[in-house]
């Protein structure tokens, strides 16, 4: 591990006992504190790059107060533009931020967005609200009020997720902060059950990342190895890489949990990132409060076992930064400037990869994920209804091994992150997920012409599982 990777490990754990500390504080404590908190930690990574989040987040405020009934495509394109600004400092001549503040910098444009979006809502409603002449009442989510500047600093600089995440939308930050009998809320034993694989996750992480290191696959002699070598060397190299993660993300949501921080009412259905699906009435006492069962859904970032084992690429990339999955759905695929769902994918991933750098790697493997989809749609409509119940499971296992080697091949992009090292090592492997996805998208197609009727009535009931997916 190198010194940038401890020291985010310490930041994360040193965020669960501050935030059994916060737990039963009072809404001005827990505001204020947690923001100190945030702060503080950012100045200790970040040193005097900070400025750069706080221009961000100054920015976003002007734009929140000149335009509240535009300003989350405002704030869209000042927070993403000033992350190209960010990005090119060492081409002006400036100093270059620090691995930490890009951290701070990525997890900020998220929130400042989403933000901006929950103002505009509020606008909204507070207009057809005048037009219609009286009130309905709150919905599920709005926001009460627009937040001051120091509301927003508060919110920007919380500790929580602040350079891992997971995401948070403000409303869930005030149902923290006004959070009715916190004593009353779990935290040890939905913290227990959730950190008992992280240290399992660490060693494999550890193990694997010293067997297969990533820096084999820059050297000449790698590419003398035989085919079957270069292959199965992308498939450690991700595990790796999903373990290193798994650590991160299950630590951060710890850090959540322990200070309760996006709790709620099992009955609320709260969604990853998006807080509550249903309206739950506030606890009226301690007891009643005691009596309810409560998840941590709103802030579940990763579901290890959903990513390993689910059957499809679609449905893999719900399972991984769910809380970021949910951002990028409900404010770039929903606004995407196409009808057809390759092509929203397709400006999705593009805004992804964006936002995690300019690396070339980012873009390349990005941008394979809709070709992927498209394949495995077109694919599994015209072919699996063919098969009988054991076709169909044979056919489920075979598309997740295929779904588990895409990923591989993708993540090389992703972590080797140059043009020349990406390509060097898919043309070693020639190209081969991308040829077997244009192959099979062929196929769907040319199989796909016949009979849509017949693969309408044979297709199987949907599981109540691929619904929710299908609902989220």
């Amino acid at each position: 591990m190198s010194p940038e990777e401890w020291t985010y490990l310490v930041v994360l754990l040193i965020s669960i006992p501050i935030g059994f500390l916060f737990k039963k504080a009072g809404p001005g404590l827990k505001r204020w504190g947690a923001a100190a908190v945030g702060l503080g930690l950012t100045l200790f990574t970040c040193g005097p790059h900070t400025l750069h989040s706080l221009v961000t987040i100054l920015g976003t405020w002007a734009l929140i107060q000149a335009q509240p009934c535009s300003c989350h495509a405002l704030a869209l394109a000042w927070t993403f533009s000033y992350l190209l600004f960010f990005r090119a400092l060492s081409l002006l001549g400036l100093p270059t931020p620090t691995p930490f503040t890009n951290a701070v910098q990525l997890l900020l444009t998220l929130k400042l967005v989403s933000l901006a979006s929950e103002v505009q809502d509020l606008h909204v409603a507070q207009r057809k609200e005048m037009a219609s002449g009286f009130s309905k009442g709150p919905p599920l989510g709005l926001l009460p009020d627009v937040p001051s500047l120091m509301e927003t600093l508060s919110y920007s600089y919380c500790y929580v997720g602040i350079m891992t995440g997971p995401f948070f939308r403000y409303r869930t930050y005030l149902d923290w902060l006004e959070q009715p009998f916190p004593g009353a809320v779990p935290s040890l034993r939905p913290l227990l059950r959730r950190a008992w694989p992280a240290p399992l996750f660490g060693l494999l992480f550890l193990l694997s990342s010293h067997l297969f290191p990533l820096e084999a696959v820059r050297e000449d002699a790698f590419y003398a190895r035989p085919l079957a070598a270069r292959l199965f060397y992308m498939i450690p190299v991700f595990f790796a890489f999903r373990m290193r993660f798994y650590v991160a993300w299950i630590a951060a949501e710890c850090g959540c949990i322990a200070a309760g921080f996006g709790a709620y009412p099992v009955a609320a259905k709260a969604r990853a990132g998006g807080g509550p699906t249903l309206q739950c009435p506030p606890p009226s006492s301690p007891e009643t409060a005691a009596s309810v069962e409560y998840d941590y859904e709103t802030i579940r970032n990763i579901d290890c076992y959903g990513t390993d084992f689910c059957v499809s690429v679609r449905d893999g990339m719900r399972h991984w930064n769910m809380t970021v999955q949910w951002w990028l759905a409900q404010y770039v695929y929903k606004s995407a400037p196409a009808r057809s769902y390759v092509l929203r994918s397709a400006w999705t991933m593009l805004l992804s990869a964006y936002w995690h750098g300019l690396h070339p790697g980012y873009y390349l493997s990005f941008l394979t994920i809709p070709l992927c989809l498209a394949a495995e749609g077109q694919l599994e409509s015209a072919l699996r209804w063919r098969l009988g119940p054991r076709g169909q499971k044979a056919w489920d296992w075979v598309h997740w091994f295929l779904k588990m080697r895409a990923y591989d091949y993708m993540c090389m992009g992703f972590v080797l992150l140059s043009l020349r090292d990406t390509l060097r090592y898919w043309a070693s492997v020639y190209f081969c997920v991308h040829v077997l996805a244009l192959a099979a998208l062929a196929l769907g197609l040319a199989l796909g012409r016949g009979g849509p009727g017949r693969r309408k009535s044979a297709a199987p009931a949907p599981s109540p599982a691929s619904e929710k997916l299908r609902e989220e």
